[in-house]
């Protein structure tokens, strides 16, 4: 009775375990936008009254933005320095690149890929910080990695101005395919359903394989498309340089709606948040628009004092969004109504990383911010 109570207790233990594990993987932003698919979403409500619980500067501007894994955040800056910190804000190591880190990183495994603006993907152990790989194109990368998985296979996806995209293995950084453009690629390519999307300076939004590079469809917009679509339930959400918004159906190959541009838009250069029947996006215009998934109805339209060229995340009430007014901002995803707002000190052009109990922005002068419960 005794052995049968031990083996019991031991059971519950090991299996407390694995459940913790899997809250700690369930509880990253290890890609940019949260998931592969670029759409922004948490599942995690945000707090109403959320507090700045610390502040790490880093000395240099950037336009990155932060992501986390295992409770480290990653980011780089315009000096070139690829840094990981800790949960309570201390510094656990940085890696010198030599070139401006535009691109938020990505992790993966047991390892941090960056890009950077001397057209180097660079690989450095998510622990050390010690360099594993680097892979070179012929022009700068701007845009963050992504990853597709497909049974034993993977790899990682990246736009380069070369006018390639590359997808390199995630192990050795060995080139798996490239795919050709007619201009810059400078979004993040999204991956879904076992496709990748993406668009570029070209106007084109393609559709690929990802095993092979393959193109599977082309749309021509005709417009230079700043940033990456946000794609759910086989629809593809983005903007273009005039400031145009799309809805593309690509199962149905046609557009499903689109949102021509006032007499003050600006270019879109942010990437649509997607939840339920809800698409937000910011524009340089400096409001933040939430339009109905399904038709394209304006359900209302967010005012403040700067461009929004960062990306909004949304959980199931709220939507979280910078500003380069100097401010960060939560609204209801109902109507549009202000629930909180944090003066950061610095324009805030990054999009935020968002777990369970925190979310992390960065500020265009290096700082990175944490927010959470006092």
């Amino acid at each position: 009775m005794q052995l049968r109570r031990y083996i019991y207790i031991i059971m519950v233990v090991l299996l407390s375990t694995r459940l913790s594990d899997a809250q700690v993987t369930d509880n990253n932003w290890s890609v940019f936008r949260g998931k592969s698919d670029l759409s922004g979403s948490t599942r995690y409500e945000l707090v109403d009254k959320p507090v700045l619980l610390w502040s790490v500067p880093t000395g240099g501007r950037t336009k990155s933005s932060p992501v986390l894994s295992d409770g480290t955040i990653y980011f780089g800056n315009d000096k070139g320095t690829l840094y990981a910190i800790s949960y309570d804000g201390r510094i656990k190591w940085s890696f010198e690149t030599g070139s401006p880190v535009e691109a938020p990183p990505l992790v993966f495994g047991d390892k941090v890929y960056a890009g950077s603006s001397d057209g180097v993907f660079r690989a450095v152990n998510k622990l050390t910080g010690k360099l594993v790989w680097s892979y070179s194109t012929e022009n700068q990368i701007v845009g963050s990695g992504n990853i597709w998985i497909s049974g034993k296979q993977a790899g990682i996806i990246f736009g380069s101005y070369d006018y390639y995209v590359h997808c390199v293995d995630p192990a050795s950084g060995k080139l798996l395919w490239k795919l050709e453009t007619l201009n810059y690629v400078n979004g993040t390519p999204a991956v879904s359903n076992n496709k990748i999307i993406f668009g570029g300076c070209d106007g084109i939004i393609r559709v690929a394989d990802p095993r092979t590079g393959a193109e599977r469809d082309t749309f021509d917009i005709g417009v230079y498309i700043a940033a990456s679509p946000a794609v759910v339930n086989e629809k593809a959400y983005f903007g273009d340089y005039d400031g145009t918004f799309y809805c593309l159906d690509m199962a149905e190959r046609k557009i499903a709606w689109y949102i021509e541009p006032g007499e003050t838009s600006g270019t879109i250069l942010g990437i649509p948040a997607v939840t339920g029947n809800s698409v937000v996006i910011g524009n340089e215009d400096k409001y933040v628009y939430c339009y109905n998934a399904t038709d394209g109805r304006l359900v209302w339209k967010y005012r403040t004092n700067g461009s929004i060229t960062g990306s909004a995340v949304v959980s199931t009430t709220k939507v979280l969004f910078g500003s380069t007014d100097g401010y960060v901002y939560i609204v209801g995803i109902a109507n549009g109504k202000k629930i909180w707002s944090f003066n950061a000190g610095a324009p805030v052009s990054s999009s935020p990383a968002v777990t369970q109990d925190r979310f992390y922005f960065l500020t265009e002068d290096g700082r990175l911010l944490a927010f959470g419960n006092k």
